[in-house]
Protein backbone atom coordinates (compact mmCIF):
# COMPACT_ATOMS: atom_id res chain seq x y z
CA UNK A 1 0.00 0.00 0.00
CA UNK A 2 1.29 3.08 -1.08
CA UNK A 3 1.34 6.15 1.63
CA UNK A 4 2.81 9.58 2.19
CA UNK A 5 4.77 8.96 5.56
CA UNK A 6 7.75 7.01 6.57
CA UNK A 7 9.02 6.42 9.88
CA UNK A 8 12.77 6.69 10.97
CA UNK A 9 13.36 5.13 13.74
CA UNK A 10 16.71 7.27 14.72
CA UNK A 11 15.17 10.10 13.77
CA UNK A 12 16.94 13.20 15.20
CA UNK A 13 20.45 10.86 16.10
CA UNK A 14 22.49 11.83 12.88
CA UNK A 15 22.76 14.04 10.07
CA UNK A 16 21.41 11.04 7.86
CA UNK A 17 18.14 13.29 8.77
CA UNK A 18 18.58 15.58 6.03
CA UNK A 19 19.16 13.05 3.35
CA UNK A 20 16.60 11.12 3.99
CA UNK A 21 13.88 14.05 4.53
CA UNK A 22 15.23 16.00 0.95
CA UNK A 23 14.50 12.87 -0.45
CA UNK A 24 11.27 11.42 1.07
CA UNK A 25 9.88 15.24 -0.10
CA UNK A 26 10.84 14.61 -3.12
CA UNK A 27 8.60 11.46 -3.64
CA UNK A 28 6.03 13.86 -1.88
CA UNK A 29 6.08 12.09 1.04
CA UNK A 30 7.08 13.30 5.00
CA UNK A 31 9.14 11.33 7.79
CA UNK A 32 8.00 11.02 11.17
CA UNK A 33 10.31 9.52 14.06
CA UNK A 34 9.80 5.89 15.68
CA UNK A 35 5.71 5.40 16.44
CA UNK A 36 6.92 3.31 19.59
CA UNK A 37 9.46 4.31 20.68
CA UNK A 38 8.34 2.54 24.14
CA UNK A 39 9.48 -0.95 22.09
CA UNK A 40 12.80 0.08 21.91
CA UNK A 41 13.30 -0.66 18.46
CA UNK A 42 16.15 1.44 17.71
CA UNK A 43 18.08 -0.67 20.34
CA UNK A 44 16.76 -3.88 19.09
CA UNK A 45 17.40 -3.55 15.45
CA UNK A 46 20.42 -4.08 12.78
CA UNK A 47 21.79 -0.84 13.40
CA UNK A 48 22.51 -0.56 16.28
CA UNK A 49 25.48 -2.91 16.13
CA UNK A 50 26.40 -0.56 13.64
CA UNK A 51 25.86 2.12 16.11
CA UNK A 52 27.91 0.63 18.81
CA UNK A 53 30.82 0.89 16.26
CA UNK A 54 30.46 4.71 15.67
CA UNK A 55 28.16 4.28 12.69
CA UNK A 56 25.31 5.79 11.57
CA UNK A 57 22.99 3.93 9.80
CA UNK A 58 19.25 3.99 8.85
CA UNK A 59 15.76 1.87 9.48
CA UNK A 60 13.24 3.37 7.87
CA UNK A 61 9.19 1.42 7.43
CA UNK A 62 6.04 2.52 6.66
CA UNK A 63 5.27 3.29 10.26
CA UNK A 64 1.33 3.47 11.38
CA UNK A 65 -0.01 5.71 9.66
CA UNK A 66 -1.78 4.09 6.48
CA UNK A 67 -3.93 5.76 3.69
CA UNK A 68 -7.49 6.37 4.92
CA UNK A 69 -6.98 5.06 8.76
CA UNK A 70 -6.08 6.44 11.56
CA UNK A 71 -2.60 6.02 13.54
CA UNK A 72 -4.26 3.06 15.80
CA UNK A 73 -5.69 1.13 13.28
CA UNK A 74 -2.22 1.13 11.87
CA UNK A 75 -0.69 0.06 15.61
CA UNK A 76 -3.33 -2.45 15.75
CA UNK A 77 -2.33 -4.27 12.08
CA UNK A 78 1.32 -3.86 12.86
CA UNK A 79 0.58 -5.22 16.76
CA UNK A 80 -1.67 -8.14 15.01
CA UNK A 81 1.30 -9.51 12.33
CA UNK A 82 4.01 -9.22 15.11
CA UNK A 83 2.14 -11.57 17.43
CA UNK A 84 0.21 -14.28 14.62
CA UNK A 85 3.15 -14.21 12.21
CA UNK A 86 6.73 -12.40 12.42
CA UNK A 87 9.31 -14.65 12.35
CA UNK A 88 6.65 -18.02 11.81
CA UNK A 89 6.50 -19.88 9.32
CA UNK A 90 3.10 -17.67 8.58
CA UNK A 91 5.66 -14.85 7.72
CA UNK A 92 5.70 -15.13 4.04
CA UNK A 93 4.76 -12.88 0.84
CA UNK A 94 1.10 -12.77 0.28
CA UNK A 95 0.20 -12.53 -3.33
CA UNK A 96 -3.03 -10.49 -3.16
CA UNK A 97 -0.37 -7.85 -1.01
CA UNK A 98 -0.02 -4.07 -2.91
CA UNK A 99 3.97 -4.00 -3.35
CA UNK A 100 3.38 -0.20 -4.39
CA UNK A 101 4.63 1.21 -1.35
CA UNK A 102 7.89 -1.23 -1.30
CA UNK A 103 8.57 0.53 -4.55
CA UNK A 104 8.46 3.86 -3.13
CA UNK A 105 10.82 2.99 0.08
CA UNK A 106 13.20 0.84 -1.93
CA UNK A 107 13.48 3.99 -4.61
CA UNK A 108 13.81 6.41 -1.35
CA UNK A 109 16.74 4.32 0.03
CA UNK A 110 18.68 4.10 -3.25
CA UNK A 111 18.39 7.89 -3.78
CA UNK A 112 19.45 8.33 0.07
CA UNK A 113 22.16 5.78 -0.17
CA UNK A 114 23.30 7.41 -3.46
CA UNK A 115 23.40 10.76 -2.02
CA UNK A 116 24.98 9.76 1.65
CA UNK A 117 28.05 7.88 -0.99
CA UNK A 118 28.51 10.73 -3.21
CA UNK A 119 28.29 13.19 0.01
CA UNK A 120 31.53 14.76 0.28
CA UNK A 121 31.82 14.37 4.50
CA UNK A 122 30.24 10.65 6.01
CA UNK A 123 27.72 11.23 7.70
CA UNK A 124 27.99 11.73 11.36
CA UNK A 125 25.89 11.66 15.23
CA UNK A 126 24.57 15.27 16.69
CA UNK A 127 26.69 16.48 19.13
CA UNK A 128 26.07 14.97 22.29
CA UNK A 129 24.11 11.60 20.98
CA UNK A 130 25.08 8.87 22.76
CA UNK A 131 27.12 7.30 19.84
CA UNK A 132 29.33 10.33 19.21
CA UNK A 133 32.00 9.12 21.47
CA UNK A 134 32.33 5.19 19.42
CA UNK A 135 32.74 7.50 16.18
CA UNK A 136 35.12 9.70 17.50
CA UNK A 137 37.01 6.38 18.63
CA UNK A 138 36.53 4.77 15.32
CA UNK A 139 37.96 7.84 13.75
CA UNK A 140 40.51 8.30 16.10
CA UNK A 141 39.61 11.53 16.73
CA UNK A 142 39.94 13.22 20.12
CA UNK A 143 37.40 14.23 22.37
CA UNK A 144 38.14 18.20 22.40
CA UNK A 145 38.05 17.80 18.09
CA UNK A 146 35.20 17.76 16.36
Amino acid sequence: MRGKVVAYVGLGKSTLDEVVVEAAKAQGRIVTGDDRPDKGAFYRSDQFNFAKIGVPALYLGAGVRHPGHDAEWGRELHEKFTRERYHQPSDQIDSTWNLDGAVDDVQLLTVTTLRIADAPRMPEWRKGDEFEAARRKALGVGASHR
